[in-house]
């Protein structure tokens, strides 16, 4: 009797969709009921306890909160480059109770990719870089945010000194939060978000680079931060140690402030899911401070190995805890979104390389970006590899627009079709923060 022929590959993404699928509002909904039952709250609001203190610092206060299944506005941008069998069904979103504003909508809707000068009033963008126009960040909001965000790190942590201030004006950061989570349901939400962004540049900054990092020590530096995150557990004598330890530096009480607040909104798996990011972020770190050590340019690509570690890439992941709801753990680890998740993170921080190429320039000792490497590895000039460069984000971009819409072909599932707009969005919005952020920012005159 012949051998039966091996059956072809099948994805897990439809099964696991259809599982996910059928389950995904009534847990909302249980959910909802279980924390009005646990809180005796109203339907319409969460009311979430206070995050321990610090030793020597301000009480914590995490504000009210809306439930993870509040509904919110939809997302102006999506990632749906191309035709896909079966998508016009997809687009045409899900159907049934509460899923009325889960829509997607098609990128090629929108205002194509635009190349507006070199220099304007707001900043111009790279000329060649294919991106997104999005919508003005919320004054309202941005401003709201700028003003918390400034009062968290200046006052409840002490991040920064005052002479430092403006430096944190000049990172606009509360119009970079709101512009890349437009679905966020409040400005509590957003705070999140924009505290862990503050404390992660504070962790580059203090230990790797502006404001006396150095890659000699790096690795214990980042272990202890990386603590704040992922408590230790120890004997009683020591606990007690490590737990003063918290705030004997600025990156450190930054880091434990903004994750009590970010648990606070966050499932246990989410949670999970970020300090997981955020050791890959330490990764790349150290890779980056090894090469500094040997005076040794890589690759190229070895450089966007690294990059995919040492990158942007803890923002987007955690856009379903900033939009109030969550994407189930099993979809998250699947491998064609952990593809989506890390071609996003790739192409927003190859913006951040080619923005920033004159900032890194002027600044004292060679700072690695790709065009640096291109030109070092490539033997090519200044001005073609930051064209080639250009070159890699588009590449970049392609690929993350075309694996999110087969992704989401393959798997109709409402918290999946928001996730994927949400990352979608930050990529967008991280571009138009780059574009616009004139005080940090200015182009090459490559042109």
């Amino acid at each position: 009797m012949p051998a039966p022929e091996p059956t072809s590959p099948q994805s897990s993404l439809p099964a696991a969709a259809a599982h996910f699928g059928a389950q995904v509002l009534a847990e909302a909904a249980a959910r909802a009921c279980d924390v009005r039952a646990a809180t005796g709250d109203s339907p319409g609001e969460l009311s979430l306890p206070a995050p321990p203190a610090l030793p020597a610092l301000p009480a914590l206060s995490v504000p009210t909160l809306p439930p993870p299944d509040a509904p919110t506005a939809v997302l102006p941008t999506a990632v749906v480059p191309a035709p896909i069998p079966g998508l016009e069904r997809i687009l045409r979103g899900p159907s049934g109770l509460g899923t009325a504003d889960l829509r997607l909508v098609l990128r090629e809707q929108l205002p194509p990719p635009s190349q507006p000068p070199a220099t304007s009033a707001e900043g111009g963008a790279i000329p060649g870089l294919y991106h997104h126009q999005v919508a003005e960040p919320d004054p309202v909001r941005v401003e709201e945010v700028s003003r918390r965000i400034k009062s968290w790190a200046l006052d409840e942590v002490s991040l920064y000194p005052d002479d430092l201030a403006e430096q944190f004006d000049g990172f606009s950061v509360g119009s970079y939060m709101v512009g890349c989570h437009p679905d966020a349901p409040s400005v509590d939400h957003l705070m999140i978000a924009t505290r862990l962004m503050v404390a992660e540049n504070a962790v580059d900054d203090y230990y790797c680079e502006d404001h006396g990092g150095s890659p000699v020590g790096l690795g214990e530096r980042l272990l202890l931060a990386h603590t704040a995150l992922d408590h230790v557990h120890t004997t009683e004598e020591y606990q007690e140690q490590w737990a003063k330890s918290l705030h004997s530096d600025a990156p450190r009480r930054a880091y434990h402030s903004a994750m009590n607040y970010f648990v606070q909104v966050a499932s246990p798996s989410q949670s999970d899911r970020f300090r997981h990011d955020i050791a890959r972020l330490h990764l790349g770190y150290l890779a980056e401070a090894a090469w500094a050590q040997l005076d040794h340019v890589p690759e190229v690509w070895e450089y966007l190995a690294m990059r995919q570690f040492n990158n942007f890439r803890p923002c987007p992941t955690i856009t379903d805890t900033i939009g109030g709801y969550e994407l189930p753990m099993d979809l998250h680890a699947q491998d064609a979104m952990q593809k989506v998740i890390a071609l996003a993170g790739n192409a927003t921080t190859i913006v951040n390389d080619l923005y920033s190429y004159t900032k890194e320039l002027d600044a004292p000792g060679r700072h690695l970006n790709l065009p640096v490497v291109i030109a070092e590895r490539e033997g090519l000039s200044d001005r073609d590899a930051y064209l080639k460069s250009i070159e890699v984000h588009n590449d970049l971009m392609h690929d993350f627009e075309t694996n999110a819409a087969a992704l989401a072909a393959d798997c109709p599932v409402p918290s999946v079709q928001r996730f994927l707009r949400g990352v979608a969005a930050w990529v967008d919005g991280n571009h138009d923060w780059h574009r616009t952020n004139t005080y940090r920012y200015s182009l090459p005159d490559f042109w």
